[in-house]
């Protein structure tokens, strides 16, 4: 329900302060004067009760009784469904939300198999593979696990594990957790040596399973094919179990991502506490930024006012912010501001972040446990993996992402029936703009969807190379793969990669063939980044990607720690950078150029036309701009002289006749800034369909372009071959460009700012844009899409 923050009237079910009435808190928080039209909605979602069941029958008797010593007197009800549907072998994925218990709904039927499937001499049991996005959620799996006291062998292998423990891992392990690398680049490819766990498997886990999107979906998509070839070649195959946090179509998501027919459960039946979401929109300042375009205040500067004003309130906070070097302005900004009511409350304060060693990690997680910290700033270090229960509010600096990550986010207030106070505060960007102001994005049926494209021959080709070299390919093999699988496997075997034979396709090369695929990568050479003082490597970027953010003179920003770059060698592939404080940032500037390759779909929208396709794309940095950082002023640009690099990819586009645009009223003049403006803000709110960043994505507009004829605008993928965010763009066109219409329109600016129409990584200075022009083309197209 949404209600006017004056009329609610909140009781929490806790001793905390938020026993108070919500509507006090908001209003104090909204009495500072200058604030009073920074809130933009305020959302109450009620209480939920829990649902409980019976444990089911089959359900090993140790097991039980290990979780019921560990608390869980019995399972909620959607726990109950996803393990009986994995017991029964049915490949399930559970989709709800942030604190529900979705480990418990594969622990069961694993740990239950483990225990029930054992030799009497103790033989290794059924084997569990659990595939977590990072090491410190796999870590936190081992510590409950081995937490619950069962005789099960679980380890992990990753690239922490010494050599003696991959080696017990391999011979005896029964519940092994790892990621999707080391399954490319160790397990699969020396399946030899782990037959008997591959023959023994009955339950692969992937968790988090929406951090599987764009390239690295593709790539873990055909792992996890590759993974089931192997298994069956051993006789195996296990049921699929995966878990994530709720998003649109969670079936078809995790069909794509495993190639099989998975089951969805997505009804939350864990008990939750009332949730109080204020939606909030900094004001414009006095700075001015590009082109005199007003600026606002930066999210990080509101989120620091406002964890100073909760802790003042004794009222338990945890604030995120996106990068390291933010969390400690923000906590270091709030002590400041406290320091001036109370000299005692500072110290209350406190940052966290990764890069701090464990025990300190560890401190400070007891000190915000015990009370003795009442805020914390911290990245999202803290949004994967460490329970931290008791807390208030949880205030974010800039939409998350996704609206999984931002309830992921906002779970960590209120565990359990606790209620809680979550603020998402607008950073200067489209999409935010567009959320504070429409807040049923939000808080309505899902839109994003997990988009990435397992046809994508720069993908395919890879592991179409790997699977080959784990055991040769036979036709029998190629449906596992895909449609694209055959006309792939004709150009290896022509660039001599593979050679057919009568038993199939071989890998001839003398290199390993899962060196190929770089699973989190865009694509091109790998770009190292060298410490100057040092000459230690401190990191890598994609080829593709290191013209626009690893050239001479760029700020890096690597774990949360900021470097200059001094230096781009491209035929070394090496960046040499040194740490550095500056109190600027910056953004490439770039020239581009686009071509029509071929059409794959299009539908017409009265006389304007929605295309999809494959188009060549030729990029060149020319400069970079300096920010004043955290306002955003622009401080300055430098010249670079960088080679054109070429892109072919997919894209999106739409066209809009002459004769149409002079029915509308758009003069030859306003045209291009019309649509160079309805272009820039198409890219910043694509994220909201497309679980991509608007960094993953590119455009180009164009009064009137070479293979059209017509004004065109251009959305395309920034990867090689696509990866499917273009695509969902096309398919959810009509939502999509409705949304890019009202957030021009909805901003408060007069000509144009970097809320709606201005983007950072402009290669035209941002000029032209004209605001009200944009608005008048897109309901000159948007009413054509009606009208089908």
């Amino acid at each position: 329900m949404s209600v006017p923050f004056a009329t609610l009237r909140t009781v929490s079910t806790h001793d905390g302060p938020l026993h108070r009435r919500v509507d006090e808190v908001v209003a104090r928080l909204t009495a500072v004067p200058g604030r009073e039209d920074r809130l933009r909605h305020l959302e109450v979602v009620p209480p939920r009760p829990a649902v409980s069941v019976p444990w089911p029958d089959w359900v090993a008797h140790d097991v039980r009784m290990a979780f019921e010593r560990a608390g869980v007197s019995a399972p909620w009800q959607h726990q109950a469904a996803a393990a009986d549907a994995a017991h029964a072998g049915q490949h399930v994925v559970l989709a709800t939300g942030t604190a529900s218990g979705k480990s418990m709904a594969y622990q069961l039927p694993a740990l239950s198999a483990i225990r029930s499937e054992r030799g009497r001499r103790g033989e290794r049991g059924a084997g569990v593979l659990y595939l977590a996005p990072t090491k410190a959620l796999a870590n936190d799996q081992l510590s409950f696990i081995a937490s619950l006291g069962l005789d099960v062998r679980v380890s992990t292998h990753d690239g922490d594990s010494t050599r003696e423990q991959r080696d017990w891992t391999r011979d005896f392990g029964e519940y092994v957790l790892t990621n999707p690398d080391m399954l490319h680049h160790s397990l699969l490819p020396r399946h030899a040596h782990w037959a008997s766990f591959f023959g023994s498997l009955r339950y692969v886990v992937v968790d988090e399973c929406h951090h599987y999107r764009g390239v690295f979906g593709a790539n873990v998509a055909h792992i996890l094919r590759r993974l089931r070839r192997i298994c069956a070649l051993y006789g195996a195959h296990p049921t699929f179990v995966l878990a994530s946090a709720t998003v649109a179509e969670p079936a078809v998501a995790a069909g794509r991502l495993t190639g099989l027919d998975v089951l969805a459960i997505t009804a939350d039946h864990s008990p939750r506490g009332q949730v109080s979401l204020l939606l909030w929109e900094p004001p414009f300042t006095s700075y001015a930024g590009e082109n005199g375009a007003p600026v606002r205040r930066a999210a990080s500067s509101e989120v620091a006012d406002l964890l100073a004003d909760l802790v003042a309130e004794d009222i338990r906070t945890l604030a995120f912010v996106r990068s390291r070097r933010g969390a400690e302005q923000v906590a270091a900004t709030a002590a400041e501001l406290l320091a001036e009511v109370d000299p005692s409350l500072p110290a209350r304060v406190a940052s966290y972040r990764g890069g701090y060693l464990p025990e300190e990690r560890r401190e400070l997680e007891a000190a915000l446990r015990r009370g003795d910290l009442t805020g914390l700033a911290a990245t999202n270090a803290l949004e994967l993996g460490i329970d931290i229960s008791g807390l208030d509010a949880v205030l974010i600096a800039g939409f998350p992402g996704t609206r999984a990550a931002l309830w992921q986010q906002i779970g960590r207030a209120g565990r359990g029936a606790q209620d809680a106070l979550g603020v998402l505060v607008a950073s200067a960007d489209p999409l935010d703009t567009y959320l504070v102001n429409h807040p049923q994005a939000l808080l309505g049926q899902p839109v994003e969807a997990t988009v990435f494209d397992p046809n994508n021959p720069y993908v395919l080709g890879p592991h179409l190379c790997a699977a080959a070299q784990e055991h040769p390919l036979a036709e029998s093999d190629l449906p596992l793969f895909g449609d694209n699988a055959r006309a792939v496997l004709d150009q290896l075997t022509d660039a001599g990669l593979l050679r057919k034979r009568p038993r199939g396709w071989f890998w001839t090369d003398r290199r390993r063939a899962s060196d190929l695929a770089d699973i989190r990568s865009s694509g091109g050479a790998q770009v190292q980044l060298i410490e100057a003082e040092t000459g230690r490597v401190i990191g890598t970027v994609d080829g593709s990607s290191s013209h626009g953010t690893a050239h001479a003179g760029a700020v890096y920003v690597h774990r949360g720690e900021t470097w200059l770059v001094e230096s781009l060698d491209l035929e070394e592939h090496v960046a040499v950078m040194h740490r550095a404080e500056v109190p600027y940032s910056t953004s490439a500037r770039e020239i581009t150029d686009i071509s029509i390759v071929a059409e794959r779909e299009h539908r017409m929208w009265s006389d304007c036309r929605l295309s999809l396709g494959e188009v060549d794309v030729s990029h060149q940095v020319v400069s970079f701009l300096k920010r004043r950082q955290p306002s955003g002023e622009v401080i300055g640009e430098e010249l670079l002289d960088l080679p054109e690099r070429s892109l072919r990819t997919t894209a999106v586009w739409w066209t809009v006749p002459g004769d149409v645009l002079t029915e509308g009223s758009l003069g030859a003049a306003d045209i291009p800034g019309a649509a160079h403006a309805a272009e820039h803000c198409s890219i910043g709110l694509l994220p909201l369909f497309a679980t991509c960043d608007r960094w993953d994505i590119g455009g180009v507009s164009t009064a009137l372009h070479a293979d059209t004829g017509r004004l065109t605008v251009f959305v395309y993928d920034g990867h090689p071959g696509g990866a499917g965010f273009a695509e969902r763009g096309f398919h959810a066109a009509l939502e999509w460009l409705t949304a890019t219409r009202e957030t021009i329109a909805s901003c408060e600016c007069t000509d144009g700012c970097p809320s709606c129409v201005q983007s950072p990584k402009c290669g035209n200075q941002n000029s032209p844009l004209d605001k009200r022009g944009a608005v008048a083309l897109l309901d000159l197209l948007l009413v054509g899409a009606r009208a089908e």
